[in-house]
């Protein structure tokens, strides 16, 4: 087992002697599935919960969402800081567990007690805007909830999945193995609670209790802490060692200090005698990726030009601000080159949101029965996106990449930043699709008038759409984050996680603000989906899509692939090479 070199107490990095390996995953897997059933379970379902039950209008609803999830995805960039260069990732995932259940307490609460909500009204009622609205006081106490869980989150995310990845010992053979089939059980334990929550969770909340729906969320959240508390004494901790981005504020004011130094390109040291400082990697800490240094933006090689003084007579720095290693200046590099191509998620994740937020509010007006008696739940209807991922990665990696291997000679079949372009298509193609669905299903609706505003068409012409978005999803997503975790050296996984959160942080601010100002220049986006034009509003984004594609494509054609090296104790340097990349 991959875990029975931490079987003997070895201490290796900064971790402390604990067993670990695969005799913390019970625990550590266990506290995931019941944190992401919590976390899923409790917001799958909340904008039909803000318009049906607190009488919101769908904009106020899509934004007080977009707004939430800009705060709960900026906030991990905060917690992997706090992580990384104060308490480390065992201490901020339990204390950042407390507020998160805390915040899902709250929550539950405005859906038990009447006085945190507006009176119930008819359908009728609903549909003609006459529901009593929600009070000041039932908004404040849902939004202090929903503070609760952004700061639980902010802590959460980023070190669920390091903290895993923490048990085994990234610098041997087992343990590199331990921690692929880490990541594989994390990603399907995640894919099967999804499923759970799109359908089992919702279907309480939209048919039997709210406050039942939200309940049971709550006490997996509360399970999730009992499994992360019960393996502490099993756990490997690792100590905070610094955060990245201490050191790449160092090399910036290094490289500013020295902004006259002149270096040549392609040497470690020139005619002039000017040396980089390039010590070897410390023993007794995570760091096992060595960068070599590199031409590519090498004004931040200045940062470590070694001038008169700044040495030590052990070789160590005298100043941390005045000098940085080329390790550090390299790990600043990798972010530089990743972040052209990490803006590209902004729009595409926005595309995601819109969809999946006008959706659900195309299906409360379609005919949602499944024979006579079962009605699908509104929001239940994205599990097809789901669903088109699961089932297609797995044939992606069995079947399609071999048979491109023959072909194209690389191993992946095609490269990642080829794969996140496809991504990009069906991104644009799906908002077009979405379109045409709507501009049939209002023009149903408007022939076919009602009281309660059902239209005669099937809901599940809008899963054409959803599935179409998750190929996005498939080909995008999933490459963009294994672009990011190979692009960067694995004590840089805290921020290259949180980078994908942030991502949908910006998406969900950007959302805000694109329905906002639409909302306010045009009539397309109405309470009566029928009365307006939703189908202008998805071709614009989808037009957005595609100004973000051939964005992509230029930022690509100048990417260069990281070349690096593994530190292994038991063999010796390991070189791990990309090649250039390309379209």
């Amino acid at each position: 087992m991959a875990g029975d070199d931490e079987d003997k107490n070895t201490n290796y990095g900064c971790k402390t002697q604990k067993p670990g390996g695969w005799k913390a995953m019970p625990y550590i897997l266990g506290n995931e599935a019941f944190a992401s059933l919590a976390a899923n379970g409790m917001f799958a379902n909340f904008l039909v919960y803000l318009t049906r039950e607190l009488h919101i209008d769908t904009v106020s609803a899509a934004n007080i969402m977009s707004i939430w999830y800009g705060l709960s995805n900026f906030g991990p960039l905060i917690g992997a800081f706090i992580s990384d260069a104060y308490v480390g990732r065992f201490n901020t995932i339990a204390f950042a567990s407390v507020p998160n259940l805390l915040g899902m307490m709250v929550v539950t609460l405005t859906a038990w007690l009447p006085e945190l909500h507006p009176p119930p009204c008819t359908p009728q009622q609903l549909a003609q805007n006459l529901c009593e609205k929600p009070k000041k006081t039932h908004l404040l106490v849902l939004l202090l909830g929903f503070l609760l869980m952004s700061i639980g989150s902010s802590g959460i995310k980023p070190c669920s999945l390091p903290f895993g990845v923490d048990q085994f010992a990234g610098s041997t053979e087992e343990g590199r193995r331990g921690i692929n089939s880490f990541f594989n059980w994390s990603y399907t334990i995640t894919s099967l609670i999804y499923l759970v929550t799109q359908t089992v969770v919702i279907y309480v909340q939209d048919s039997v209790s709210w406050s039942l729906g939200f309940g049971i969320p709550t006490l997996c959240m509360l399970l999730a802490l009992v499994f992360f508390f019960i393996g502490t004494r099993i756990y490997v901790h690792v100590g905070p060692e610094g955060s990245i981005l201490s050191g790449v504020a160092q090399v910036l004011v290094a490289a500013y200090k020295k902004r006259k130094v002149e270096i040549h390109c392609g040497e470690d040291e020139d005619k002039d005698g000017v040396a980089l400082y390039d010590p070897p990697l410390k023993k007794g800490t995570s760091v096992v990726t060595k960068l070599p240094p590199t031409n590519q933006f090498r004004v931040l090689n200045k940062a470590a030009v070694i001038r008169e003084g700044e040495l030590n007579p052990d070789g160590s720095k005298v100043n941390p601000w005045r000098l940085a290693s080329i390790q550090q200046v390299e790990e600043v590099k990798c972010l530089v080159r990743i972040l052209p191509i990490w803006t590209t998620s902004f729009l595409t994740l926005t595309s995601i949101i819109h969809l999946g937020i006008f959706t659900i509010s195309q299906a409360l007006k379609m005919d949602r029965h499944i024979g006579t008696n079962f009605q699908i739940p509104a929001a239940s209807l994205s599990v097809f996106s789901f669903l088109t991922i699961v089932l297609w990665v797995p044939l992606y990696d069995r079947i399609v990449v071999p048979a491109l291997r023959k072909t194209t000679h690389h191993d992946g079949g095609i490269t990642l930043l080829q794969r996140m372009g496809i991504g990009l298509v069906f991104c644009a193609v799906s908002m077009v699709v979405a379109g045409f669905v709507e501009k049939a299903r209002r023009g149903l609706a408007n022939s076919n008038p009602n009281l309660l505003g059902v239209t005669p068409m099937s809901a599940m012409w809008l899963t054409v759409p959803l599935i179409l978005m998750g190929m996005c999803e498939a080909f995008y997503i999933i490459g963009a984050i294994e672009f990011f975790n190979r692009q960067c050296p694995e004590h840089m996984r805290s921020i290259s996680n949180s980078l994908m959160y942030c991502s949908w942080g910006v998406a969900s601010y950007a959302s805000t603000f694109i329905i906002t100002m639409v909302n306010h220049r045009t009539s397309w986006l109405t309470n009566d989906l029928n009365a307006g034009r939703l189908e202008y509003f998805y071709y614009l984004i989808a037009g957005f899509g595609v100004l973000n594609l051939c964005f992509f494509f230029l930022v690509v054609q100048r990417y260069q692939y990281v070349s690096f090296k593994v530190q292994d104790d038991d063999d010796g340097d390991v070189e791990l090479a990309e090649t250039k990349a390309s379209v």
